[in-house]
């Protein structure tokens, strides 16, 4: 997808961070629409096709957080949290619940259109990717689905960038740098969380999986059945 095709929603209550993102990636080519809170946000989601949310997580009425987990419930667009807040546990809870990337406020422009560029590489990487079964699993990269059995879960797009490589390199083993640069997580407990998701979506029996594999001291290994 071209960049001056890719249209963005901001989802801020701060009218001057709103206007000043629109007013950015707006010059950088991108279509902008914004939206002042989750209700204003949703109505809008029902009207246009929005290829990323930049959605601000603390504002009044419903939260970032929740609108993340209502969004991808349903819908297959890649969020971007922005908060003020800087704890680890902030952000891990963002990624839980399904966003794709957060960015701590105060925050330069040049960071956030750095990381929307990387969600649309990796959006046109999966394309060369197609649905590829990892045992019982059904991987299929440019739906953001895995399918266990009669079950549906979506992934985003740090679990995507991971799972982009390993299934590229099925058998290779991959240190948490490794894991930390490709999927643009930072904290190791983030990249533990993630991978333990990855497994829930992935095997029969997280607990003791049999394909997405910890190799202690090393990192972590994907076997394709």
């Amino acid at each position: 997808m071209e960049k001056n095709k890719f249209h963005i929603l901001v989802v801020d209550d701060d009218n001057k961070i709103r206007d000043l993102i629109k007013q950015f990636l707006v010059e950088k080519g991108f279509i902008v629409s914004t939206a002042m809170n989750a209700k204003e946000a949703k109505t809008k989601i029902d009207t246009f096709n929005f290829n990323l949310i930049v959605l601000d997580v603390m504002m009044p009425g419903q939260s970032g957080y929740e609108l993340t987990e209502e969004l991808k419930q349903s819908k297959n667009i890649p969020v971007i949290l922005l908060t003020a807040k800087g704890e680890t546990e902030s952000r891990i809870h963002g990624l839980e619940l399904g966003a794709d990337d957060y960015l701590g406020k105060p925050f330069e422009p040049q960071e956030l259109l750095l990381r929307i560029k990387n969600i649309i590489k990796n959006k046109n990487n999966s394309n060369l990717i197609g649905p590829t079964r990892v045992g019982e699993a059904e991987v299929n990269l440019n739906k953001m689905t895995i399918k266990l059995r009669e079950k549906i879960e979506k992934i985003n797009t740090s679990e995507k960038n991971v799972l982009i490589k390993m299934l590229s390199s099925p058998g290779k083993i991959f240190s948490r740098t490794e894991i930390g640069k490709i999927s643009k997580i930072s904290k190791e407990r983030s990249i533990d969380v993630m991978i333990t998701r990855l497994r829930k979506k992935i095997e029969l029996n997280p607990k003791n999986p049999k394909f997405l594999q910890t190799i202690r001291g090393s990192g972590y290994v994907l076997w394709i059945e």
